[in-house]
């Protein structure tokens, strides 16, 4: 009895394994199918808003997501960290290794290396020289950290500008076409009105996706900056400290 349980019941597995099958398969399919819809209905909204503004737009979404995904990359490159920085080249500056302290900073990549280096570079002619180097250098790596930003503003700008030209451009055009048909056909003033509000959804879409990469990018900056102070002010602590060292082993 029990084998026969046994039985029917691993052929009632057996049969509803296919079906399992069939529905998971069947879903997927769905799913596919869903999206080449979901795809087929962005083309053909690109298509209907015009070739001309919308293109336009879309040259901007490209080139602002390459301007940010190029920042990105720099800025975690750029990216340091300055506490163990700092601790390595206090140590040479604790063993009066100059020299070596600033071949660390050398070997080092990123902006808060480079002031480093050129502030030990200064050294020998006094910490005040070399706050004022610091300074310089530290301008000169803000502005290379700010570098392509001013043009993603531009096409954040620029995206939504173009979306309400070519909306009044289609408005004016849908009410030639009534001038023309000399009749307020409400079929035609809705296929005009669609056509003309469909680049302005476009450059209101491209605004918001490169700003938030503008914002990312912005407090990435930011926090760059602040690091960079936070170092740029402890390094000129260390030198002062090295040199009130050395006037006193001379004195």
């Amino acid at each position: 009895m029990k084998k026969l349980f046994g039985f029917s019941l691993l052929a009632t597995l057996m049969a509803t394994v296919p079906s399992i099958f069939e529905v998971v398969t069947l879903a997927a399919q769905d799913a596919a199918d869903e999206e080449r819809y979901g795809v087929q209905i962005l083309k053909d909204y690109f298509i209907d808003g015009g070739w001309g503004f919308m293109s336009i737009v879309l040259v901007c979404l490209i080139l602002g997501l390459a301007i940010a995904i190029e920042r990105i990359i720099s800025l975690n490159l750029a990216t340091t960290n300055s506490r163990k920085l700092l601790s390595k080249i206090s140590a040479r500056l604790d063993e009066g290794d100059v020299d070596g302290a600033q071949q660390v900073a050398k070997a080092s990549r990123g902006p808060i290396a480079s002031i480093f280096y050129q502030g030990l570079e200064k050294m020998e002619h006094g910490v005040d020289i070399a706050e004022k180097s610091i300074i310089a250098q530290g301008s000169v790596q803000m502005g290379r950290l700010e570098r392509g930003l001013s043009w993603l503003s531009l096409f954040i700008a620029l995206a939504p500008m173009l979306g309400f030209m070519g909306t009044v451009i289609g408005m004016i055009e849908a009410f030639d076409a009534i001038a023309e048909a000399g009749d307020i056909s409400p079929a035609l003033v809705a296929d005009g009105i669609k056509v003309a509000l469909l680049t302005t959804v476009f450059g209101l879409i491209v605004a918001i996706i490169l700003q938030i990469f503008y914002n990312y990018l912005v407090s990435k900056v930011d926090g760059l900056v602040n690091d960079m102070e936070d170092a740029s002010i402890s390094l000129i602590d260390m030198m002062d400290r090295y040199n009130r060292a050395k006037t006193k082993i001379i004195v």
